[in-house]
């Protein structure tokens, strides 16, 4: 080619269709990926058995001075409604006094109002001495002085009681509110601790007398665990199969009958009524069995713990299992 002809050159082309592709796909990769993140961000585990009893706790907490505050405010409104009683009692026949005592007062002024000087003073003027008439009004002017001392008397002694009677009203309507007031709070938190005990898991068992018992799977070991924890505090009684008081395989029989399993009362029996499991895959409601001869049995709560009715002397309560020599746990559920 000759040096002065050169190859045309072509025109730049500006890759915008190429531009606009990968910004789509970039921004589409974007979008996957904060999708991606919202599915994958961990949502809000539900809180623990531990977290909820502590929860519980807290509430409690509150609960008990509360209570307490109640208790306090109630004892004082019982002893001022009582001596508000009592004021009333005594202003009663006082009321009555001073009522007496004004209509004899009206009644004599009435009297004179309307009749003028009776007959008495009449006589008195006609025929008594000066001396001794003079004596005589002034003994019924001392006879009304006295009439007048003695309603002043009565309705003075009343305006007291009224007075300290008003005092404990108003006390007594301040301490009604601030036992209402206490009430309501007690109501409210009783519904917080409700809620929070309705929101344990199924396979928790929580009754008083014995510890929060998780992982309880069986229907039936709920339902005997449950039971025999609500004997906690019943007597030991040799031969006792419930429901007021007990020997241990009579506790471990009433507790699974309440569940519809039935047991013979024998620790022997109910040995070869259930099937074996080991110490490790022993779980809450299993039997557990003492001594090589098996003459003492218990419900296994697990950690380590049942609830047993120990002996003579001893009610139905928690321990643990560690205290006897362990002869196995059986399984009836």
């Amino acid at each position: 080619m000759p040096p002065h002809r050169h190859a045309p050159s072509r025109p730049s082309v500006r890759p915008v269709g190429a531009r606009r592709v990968v910004h789509r796909l970039l921004t589409l990769v974007a979008a996957v990926a904060v999708g991606a993140g919202l599915v994958a961000a961990p949502a809000h585990a539900a809180p623990s058995v531990d977290e909820i009893e502590a929860q519980i706790d807290k509430q409690w907490e509150r609960l008990e001075p509360t209570i307490e505050g109640y208790n306090k405010i109630r004892a004082q409104l019982k002893v001022n409604q009582k001596k508000s009683a009592a004021l009333q009692k005594k202003m009663a026949p006082l009321e009555l006094q001073s009522a007496l005592a004004m209509n004899r007062v009206g009644d004599l002024a009435a009297r004179y109002y309307m009749e003028g000087p009776s007959q008495e003073i009449s006589a008195l003027l006609v025929s008594a001495k000066p001396g001794t008439l003079a004596e005589q009004l002034t003994v019924l002017d001392r006879l009304a002085a006295q009439e007048r001392k003695q309603v002043a008397g009565v309705l003075a002694i009343r305006d007291r009681y009224n007075r300290e009677k008003q005092k404990l009203d108003a006390l007594i309507a301040t301490q009604l509110k601030q036992r209402d007031e206490m009430a309501a709070k007690k109501k409210q938190i009783d519904a917080e601790i409700k809620r929070l005990t309705a929101s344990l898991p199924k396979t928790t068992v929580k009754v008083a007398g014995c510890p929060t018992i998780n992982g309880v799977v069986s229907s039936a070991a709920q339902t005997a665990i449950r039971v025999a924890c609500q004997q906690v505090g019943d007597p030991y009684v040799w031969g006792a199969t419930g429901p007021n008081s007990f020997d241990c395989s009579g506790l471990t029989q009433y507790a699974y009958k309440a569940a519809g399993i039935y047991l013979t009362h024998f620790t022997g029996a109910q040995w070869n009524e259930g099937r074996s499991v080991s110490r490790s895959e022993a779980r809450p409601g299993d039997l557990v069995f003492f001594f090589s001869d098996l003459h003492h049995m218990g419900l296994y709560l697990g950690n380590g713990l049942m609830v047993h009715a120990p002996r003579t002397g001893k009610p139905v309560q928690v321990t643990p299992i560690s205290y006897m020599p362990l002869a196995g746990f059986r399984r009836v559920t």
